[in-house]
């Protein structure tokens, strides 16, 4: 009926036959016998409809689509089928947080950008959630509770996670009618996830078509901060990743140690069309945020302040911490503010450091060849660099060539509180469950290490190609390796955006154990800052201007 009273007015134009569609998809979006996926999509096409025209309501109908999304991406099926229905989406959080905050209502672009986004990441955060307060109250529900998401953590058997899921939704659903546990488990609201800017301003940056805008959180204070970014486009960052794409592929980088005959001539200046897109994210994004921080009138004495990135659709893709006019002094972003990068609030809200009362318990893997790949002679290095600085700072580790094989990998993290990953890695552009480290015999996978349930973990140290390429189809997913360290546990995550040199890795790993090691400890901050003074050495080596060489390491997480 909505469809059908949709196609009319789209035909005649007539402003009362919109009214009539507008209500048709309204009714279509609260149907109780209909089946999900369609209520899903009345709601969707019924938000798509009201955001061209404001007087419309439209927060109204993104609310409505808002609250079926767990419909739609439902916990029974498989993590690539929920893959897959996230395509199908198109941008909704996004979307939606962008009328929002077109209509000031910035606590709800916050939550629908949290709630609406990293859909399966968030899933499998929940499932492994703990329920230490119910089992106090009620411990024989909290057991049920707990044997039933074990079960469907580790189980992708998709005849088994049907009936999985029914009995965790009902079980949830008997949680939620105790009394003092409405809210066991639901979405985190504004005011809790306020609380992920524990160690310095996070910004969250949403992006969508023509708007463009910045969500400001600081420590201790209950309110969101709002800049209008209105000289940045969604089209704008699109060209971005295409350039950033281009240069990168122009200086030959495949993988990690791998350059094209003729790639080294051309690596001393960056095209010049990168040159622009960085000073595009410094006027139009990042400067305009600096400012609001009251960042670039300080003057820089001592430590630079702190800021994690959460940036959204098109811009999950983009080096923020890069961005500069690199034509004119003081005008980076590394000038002014250490940078680190989040895909959610909730995974800062939920990491926790290292306990600092003992000596972190260090692995090292390596693998200098492996089949069908180029060599990684600067690996041996790498490790040796490790070894030498966390003697007796650190119980230290390492399983290289034959002996490090999956299982054995898997086996060793499980014992040890940070993992450092030398060797090639592949992002899978198809199934980004199937993206994985290269080991002795086989593939580490990201959904082998999605499936873990690490405790009290600490750093882990990704040295390998494309470990934060994110996928082209999910912008907003964070469907690559280091969020699977972030999922299994680790809170600190250092990467890379695409392919690192050989020789460089060991450099930078030399620098940031350099310094961890001073204390032992990370989840405060500390490998944020480590390798931000890594990467400022490698940078003075290498210079400014290559960007192919330094741009590519980042830090996740706390």
């Amino acid at each position: 009926m909505a469809a059908s009273r949709h196609q009319q007015y789209q035909h005649t134009g007539d402003p009362s036959h919109l009214e009539v569609c507008l209500v048709s998809f309204r009714r279509s979006s609260k149907l109780s016998v209909a089946p999900p996926r369609i209520v899903f999509n009345n709601a969707l096409d019924w938000a798509r409809l009201a955001s061209r025209h404001t007087y419309l309501h439209p927060i109204e109908a993104f609310r409505a689509a808002m609250e079926l999304l767990p419909h739609f991406t439902w916990l029974g099926a498989t993590a690539s089928q929920r893959y897959y229905d996230v395509t199908m989406m198109d941008n909704l959080a996004v979307r939606a947080a962008a009328v929002a905050i077109r209509s000031s209502e910035y606590a709800t672009g916050l939550e629908w950008l949290e709630h609406g986004r990293c859909l399966v990441w968030n899933q499998a955060l929940t499932l492994r959630s703990p329920q230490a307060i119910l089992e106090k109250s009620h411990p024989e529900l909290a057991a049920q509770l707990y044997d039933v998401s074990q079960q469907l953590h580790c189980n992708e058997n998709p005849k088994y996670r049907y009936d999985l899921a029914k009995k965790y939704s009902d079980l949830l659903t008997q949680a939620r009618l105790l009394p003092g546990f409405e809210d066991f488990l639901q979405p985190t609201k504004a005011a809790g996830l306020l609380k992920a800017a524990r160690h310095g301003p996070v910004v969250v940056v949403n992006c969508f078509r023509n708007d463009c805008d910045a969500l400001v959180i600081m420590p201790g204070q209950d309110d969101i901060g709002h800049v209008a970014l209105p000289n940045y486009t969604e089209a704008k960052a699109r060209h971005a990743r295409s350039e950033i794409e281009q240069l990168v592929c122009n200086k030959g980088l495949r993988e990690r140690g791998f350059m094209l005959k003729g790639g080294r001539a051309r690596v001393q200046e960056p095209d010049p069309d990168v040159g622009l897109v960085l000073a595009d994210l410094w006027n139009d994004v990042i400067k305009p945020v600096l400012e609001h921080l009251g960042y670039l009138t300080n003057d820089v004495t001592g430590q630079l302040p702190h800021i994690t990135w959460c940036p959204t659709g098109a811009l999950t893709f983009l080096p923020l911490h890069a961005a500069g006019d690199y034509d004119q002094p003081r005008s980076k972003v590394f000038d002014y503010v250490v940078s680190s990068y989040t895909p959610t609030l909730t995974a800062l809200l939920t990491s926790a450091p290292t306990m600092p009362h003992r000596v972190p318990r260090v692995l090292a893997i390596g693998q200098t060849a492996t089949s069908g790949y180029s060599q990684l002679p600067g690996t041996t290095r790498e490790l040796a660099s490790i070894r030498t600085h966390t003697r007796d700072r650190a119980e230290y580790s390492q399983l290289t060539g034959r002996k490090a094989t999956p299982k054995a990998v898997l086996k060793a993290m499980e014992n040890h509180d940070w993992v450092h990953l030398a060797c090639h890695a592949h992002q899978n552009v198809t199934d980004p469950t199937k993206s994985g480290f290269f080991l002795h015999g086989g593939r580490l996978d990201f959904a082998e290490i999605t499936r873990r349930s690490f405790r009290s973990k600490g750093l882990a140290f990704l040295s390998a190609c494309q470990t934060a390429t994110g996928d082209e189809r999910l912008p907003d997913e964070a469907a690559h390796l280091a969020s699977g360290m972030l999922m299994a546990g680790y809170p600190s995550v250092i990467a890379t955006m695409w392919s690192v040199m050989d020789e460089d890795a060991p450099m930078v790993a030399d620098m940031v154990y350099s310094e961890l090691m001073k204390d032992g400890k990370v989840g405060g901050g500390e490998a944020g800052r480590a390798l931000h003074n890594a990467v400022a050495r490698l940078r003075e080596k290498v210079g400014e201007r290559n960007i192919a060489r330094w741009v590519p390491y980042i830090h996740i997480g706390s």
